[in-house]
């Protein structure tokens, strides 16, 4: 699907053109968006819009890593959203020039639509320009990232609280699981920021003239949140590393029990072992009270044994 929007020599708002009367005709500037279009509306890029093959090339083989490209007239830029129910990249892609911007985006966005309807209802359009409907989306883009490395970070907590009293193993696969999401949206921020001090430090990007605050402030945005992403692991792993030393300590004191039980078993296992020999000559097998005094001994070794391990801490 295609939608465009231009703005004429009067200052009005004009929707739904043809491309090619676009690319032709008499405008201020014009914003053309492609959404998820098909083999014969990207054809449009070449004819009438003349981009680069290479361009075209990664728009199609989407999931690229965040760039700009510079090109004779424009600048082409590869940035990526995040999907926030499944926390996964959608790239959007950016043609920007002085006279145009061209999104293209194989999955619904929202920060376009959003920014779309904007300048369809605003009063005055002095102010907009394609520089500036690109910062907008862009900054829509880093704004829609808090949400989701601040629910990580709850996330986080609650695992490390456990005020639900869950088992270690339900803990240790959701812990798993949101640093498998923490790295996920390092994936996707950090490349960004890497995007926006490319943009602040080029001398190329002429169209943008005047805005460089306005990035600069997103940049910022993309700093906090790579802070917060990095806090973020680092408490998974000192959660992680403590769940483990607990769960050690546990396996070492139930170890330790055991050990003990059978330390006390070991005295009465050898009297009975030897008892239990079928020797004719043994004196205490004729005996009246011999098994009677048997099991006092053994109950006499195993209580001492029980009260002098127990004075000792090992069952605590």
């Amino acid at each position: 699907m295609i939608k465009t929007i231009a703005i004429n020599q009067n200052h009005e708002v004009v929707k739904d053109i043809e491309i090619s009367k676009l690319v032709h005709g008499d405008y201020q500037w014009y914003w053309i968006d492609f959404h998820h279009p098909s083999k014969e509306e990207i054809e449009l890029l070449r004819t009438p819009l003349s981009f680069h093959p290479l361009a075209i090339e990664d728009c199609i083989h989407h999931l690229q890593r965040p760039k700009l490209d510079y090109y004779e007239n424009y600048t082409f830029f590869v940035t990526q959203a995040l999907n926030p129910k499944m926390i996964e990249r959608e790239e959007v892609n950016f043609f920007l020039s002085r006279n145009y911007i061209v999104t293209f985006h194989h999955e619904p966005s929202a920060e376009i639509d959003e920014v779309w309807n904007r300048l369809s209802q605003s009063t005055s359009l002095t102010q907009w320009d394609p520089s500036h409907v690109f910062y907008h989306v862009l900054d829509k883009m880093v704004d829609n990232y808090f949400p989701l490395v601040n629910q990580i970070d709850d996330i986080l907590n609650e695992i490390d609280e456990n005020s639900k009293g869950r088992s270690m193993e339900s803990l240790l696969k959701d812990l798993f699981d949101t640093r498998h999401d923490l790295l996920s949206l390092r994936h996707t921020i950090s490349p960004m920021r890497d995007l926006l001090y490319r943009i602040l430090n080029s001398q190329r990007l002429t169209s943008m003239e005047g805005k460089i605050a306005y990035f600069s402030d997103i940049y910022d945005h993309l700093l906090k949140l790579t802070e917060m992403i990095e806090a973020s692991r680092e408490l998974a792993t000192d959660i992680r590393d403590s769940y483990i030393s607990i769960n050690s300590n546990e396996t070492n004191h139930v170890m330790k029990v055991l050990t003990v039980i059978t330390t006390i078993f070991m005295p009465l296992t050898f009297i009975v072992g030897v008892y239990g020999m079928n020797f004719q000559y043994m004196p205490e097998l004729t005996w009246k009270y011999g098994y009677l005094g048997a099991l006092v001994v053994m109950f006499v070794i195993a209580v001492g044994m029980t009260v002098w391990f127990t004075k000792k801490g090992w069952f605590k």
